[in-house]
């Protein structure tokens, strides 16, 4: 055994540059609890708010009215949305060359074996089910933005 104290390891940074967070969400409530959420984390994020599958889709391909929309780092994506639903979205994203390599979460109340199972044979980066508890949801939103930003390497865009 050596005599030569070690250092534990320490967490990683999250970047010092501002992400570009979409949320594709249809609940007033759970975009409140994921705003509320992202601005307690350490992050420096801008956060775009879709409402619906076709909007995100649009803003995701920078069609009207969305030209000048940033490329997102991360889509945090419900199943259950009007006009398009988030399976649609996501194979979508998915099978477009241009889109395929931003993150998906699938951040969804569904617990469902199926939902799981499609969400990553759509080839989803992550499932994961919404707590109802507030400060449950708001652990499970940083530990997305952790994992996601400070341990993960992504390829630039």
């Amino acid at each position: 055994m050596s005599d030569t104290p070690t250092n534990p390891p320490t967490a990683p940074e999250p970047p010092a540059h501002s992400v570009d967070i979409v949320l594709v969400e249809d609940d007033p409530g759970d975009v409140l609890m994921t705003t509320e959420a992202l601005e307690e984390s350490k992050l420096l994020h801008t956060l775009n708010v879709l409402n619906d599958g076709e909007e995100a889709i649009r803003y995701l391909r920078r069609e009207a009215p969305y030209e000048n929309a940033s490329r997102p780092d991360l889509v945090l994506l419900d199943l259950n949305l009007p006009r398009l639903d988030g399976r649609e979205v996501l194979s979508i994203v998915k099978n477009d060359p241009a889109l395929r390599s931003i993150p998906c979460v699938v951040l969804t109340t569904s617990d469902a074996e199926d939902d799981v199972a499609c969400s990553y044979d759509l080839h989803a980066n992550a499932y994961v089910t919404k707590p109802v508890d507030f400060n449950a949801f708001t652990a499970v939103v940083r530990q997305i933005d952790d994992f996601f930003f400070t341990i993960v390497r992504l390829p630039q865009p």
